[in-house]
């Protein structure tokens, strides 16, 4: 296992409430009077998940959408956010993103923290949903002869990435899925949100699931085919990736790439083999 793995697996001990779901989903789900919360937390850190480079407003739209992107994947409405902000060069840009984030998607931001410091800047948010349908759409769902989907091309945030034109935004400004995620939820099985790589989002999902996982390739859309190992590898796309019965009427687009299978000696197939083991699945600390 990954020093990530093996240190949320140690943490599981500690999350035995049944709201945390096992550390294995996105987010946790709290009943609440007559609502059902969701609640995520996401960290970005410079050099990391984001360029030295990149402009703070830019920062601060992808702080607050990938953590939105997890609210999508329970088929959650954003109710508001807490932001940590380390504070820096250009805070006046940081302020700047998060106005227009928060504007975008009508998000509130009930409050955070702020912090100073040397080194790698570091910033954090908590983002709190409302359920739209109940249950809550969980990664631990996917049930044998479910057919696997997902909402669209894989790729251009890793295109943004390298500068090529037309898809910076994916990179510095994605999308997430909110109204897709909340039309989705009652036809679902299980689901989730495409944030480091198809490959190993997908393992994570057929994992919690106790099934495999069975992919063909010739079906999973990327944004350059001629890249495609890279394009189902590299992440931040921020589709969603789900299972529901292959009979089911979806209320949105979106593209079968493989069944659920009874769990086997792996929880991965691509084109009938388990994906290349000299290559990482995807993206992991």
């Amino acid at each position: 296992m990954s020093a990530e793995n093996t240190f949320i697996a140690s943490l599981r001990a500690l999350a035995k409430a049944p709201e945390a779901r096992g550390l294995d989903d996105d987010a946790a789900v709290i009943e609440f009077g007559k609502q059902t919360l969701v609640i995520t937390h996401d960290t970005i850190v410079e050099g990391v998940h984001v360029r030295d480079t990149d402009d703070p407003a830019d920062i601060a739209w992808k702080l607050i959408a990938v953590n939105l992107s997890d609210l999508a994947a329970k088929g959650a409405r954003p109710l508001g956010v807490l932001v940590s902000h380390m504070l820096g060069e250009d805070d006046d840009r940081f302020v700047l993103g998060l106005s227009e984030v928060l504007a975008h998607h009508d998000v509130s931001l009930f409050g955070g923290d702020t912090v100073g410091g040397t080194g790698r800047r570091v910033w954090g948010c908590t983002a709190i949903g409302s359920a739209a349908h109940c249950p809550v759409p969980d990664r631990r769902g996917a049930r044998p002869s479910d057919a696997i989907f997902i909402t669209g091309a894989l790729g251009k945030a890793m295109l943004g990435f390298e500068g090529f034109g037309g898809f910076e935004h994916a990179y510095l400004r994605p999308k997430p899925l909110l109204e897709e995620g909340i039309a989705l939820a009652p036809h679902v099985s299980a689901m989730m949100d495409v944030s480091d790589g198809l490959l190993l989002d997908a393992e994570r999902m057929s994992r919690a699931s106790r099934t495999t996982f069975a992919l063909d390739s010739a079906r999973i859309p990327v944004a350059d085919n001629a890249r495609f190992e890279d394009c189902i590898r590299w992440g931040d796309d921020y589709q969603l990736l789900f299972t529901a019965s292959p009979e089911t009427a979806l209320p949105i687009a979106a593209t079968r790439i493989g069944s659920v299978l009874d769990k086997g000696s792996t929880p991965l197939l691509l084109d009938g083999l388990p994906p290349d083991p000299n290559r990482p699945l995807g993206y992991q600390h």
